[in-house]
């Protein structure tokens, strides 16, 4: 949350804890001293500290009115006071923007960043070599937020690929599943008919066997009646014949008796 110079477009000055110089009108031969003064020569500890702060605190600039204005960093050293009203601006914008006490908090942390860019601009006045130096702590400290932010977003995406990826895949095995499941019942419909069709082709077989069973048990009875028949027949037969020899005996005899 580095405070950057505002874009032309904006229609004010945004409220910051860092401190501004009165805004001024930019003209285009005020812009040319400018980017002059910015690549010029040095030509005093006073120019090179402020040359340095609108390096690292960039001014800012708004429309009013059609009319573009700057605003730049104030070079003018702070004192103890300076410190205690930043310090209670700082407590009265945590609670004016309802800013989380704990826990990630962008309106924290860019409170907390504008008082930073303050503490760095009071000092670099005082010092140049200390505003250096907390410059490249500030920059190192929001290079390893920013990784880190990139790396909990990466975190994020990866989490929500295989979220998706899982939802998916459960939705594909729950098709799969209802698939298979209907395919088992199908399966089952046919091992039932299959059952039936077998029941019914015992039942027919079982039935055309008693038929053929009980035929032939009649076949047989009525050849058993036959035979019964046929076999008293060849017995009266049989016990016929001796009596006509004997007849025929008698008859021989009486003949030769006369």
């Amino acid at each position: 949350h580095q405070i950057m110079a505002s874009p032309a477009a904006a229609s004010g000055p945004t409220d910051s804890l860092v401190q501004y110089t009165t805004a001024v009108p930019v003209t285009e031969s005020s812009k040319g001293k400018k980017q002059k003064a910015a690549v010029g020569p040095d030509k005093g500890k006073g120019n090179k500290a402020e040359e340095y702060l609108n390096s690292i605190l960039p001014p800012r600039e708004y429309t009013k009115d059609g009319k573009l204005y700057v605003q730049y960093v104030s070079a003018t050293p702070a004192t103890k006071a300076d410190v205690i009203t930043l310090q209670e601006n700082l407590d009265k914008k945590l609670q004016q923007r309802k800013a989380r006490e704990t826990g990630i908090c962008p309106i924290r942390e860019e409170l907390y960043a504008q008082c930073f860019d303050e503490l760095i601009r009071q000092i670099t006045i005082q010092c140049l070599e200390r505003g250096f130096l907390l410059v490249r702590v500030r920059d190192e400290l929001r290079m390893t937020i920013e990784s880190y932010q990139a790396l909990y977003e990466s975190a994020i995406a990866y989490g929500m690929r295989k979220a998706l990826l899982a939802e998916q895949k459960r939705n594909d095995m729950n098709n799969e599943t209802q698939k298979l499941e209907r395919e088992c019942s199908e399966l089952q419909n046919s091992v039932q008919a299959l059952e039936k069709n077998v029941q019914d082709m015992e039942k027919a077989f079982q039935e055309e066997s008693e038929k053929t069973e009980k035929k032939h048990k009649e076949l047989v009875e009525i050849e058993k009646n036959k035979n019964q028949l046929l076999k008293e027949d060849l017995q009266r037969l049989l016990s016929a014949q001796p009596q006509a020899a004997q007849d025929k005996t008698k008859a021989k005899k009486q003949l030769t008796l006369l």
